[in-house]
């Protein structure tokens, strides 16, 4: 894959396609027409509301003078991301066992465990009950939770100190 599609990778082929196109001052009506696809086709996938398969995919970077497979590595790079982000999705505590108004700035059910965890620790162990507090620590586990305990402590200590 050329250098100059690396930056692409995780984004969806049709993105890059809008870009080529518009770089070519190409409108999709016509550029699908000249594949003998449907100019809905192309709509569909520039939108990232379609996969690109490995046919058409073929066809447009012929046409378009770009290296053959490019789009379908960066096809194969999305589907890698949209898995990832299932996978990370469905790896959560068991939301019934936390009350809702505990995250009431915020839908339960888009937090990322993950990368907030820090944040969701800290509200569990300052606002919530003891069921609470024992669904967060069964799903980060006690040393997870007693490092990010120590950090706000540590935290607050140093601003005690400074007042």
């Amino acid at each position: 894959m050329k250098r100059e599609y690396e930056k692409y990778k995780g984004i969806h082929p049709g993105a890059v396609l809008e870009r080529e196109l518009d770089k070519r001052n190409l409108a999709q009506r016509p550029f699908a027409q000249s594949l003998f696809e449907h100019p809905q086709t192309i709509n569909a996938i520039i939108k990232g509301k379609r996969d690109l398969n490995t046919a058409l995919a073929l066809k447009i970077e012929s046409a378009l003078g770009l290296e053959e497979g490019s789009l379908l590595v960066l096809q194969t790079y999305y589907d890698i991301k949209k898995e990832k982000q299932k996978t990370l999705q469905g790896n959560h505590p068991e939301i019934s066992r936390l009350r809702k108004s505990l995250f009431w700035d915020t839908n339960i059910n888009t937090i990322n465990w993950e990368s907030q965890s820090k944040a969701v620790i800290r509200r569990v162990f300052e606002r919530g009950n003891i069921s609470e507090k024992k669904e967060i620590i069964r799903f980060y586990g006690t040393e997870r939770i007693k490092a990010v305990i120590r950090e706000a402590v540590g935290k607050t200590y140093i601003k005690a100190k400074r007042s």
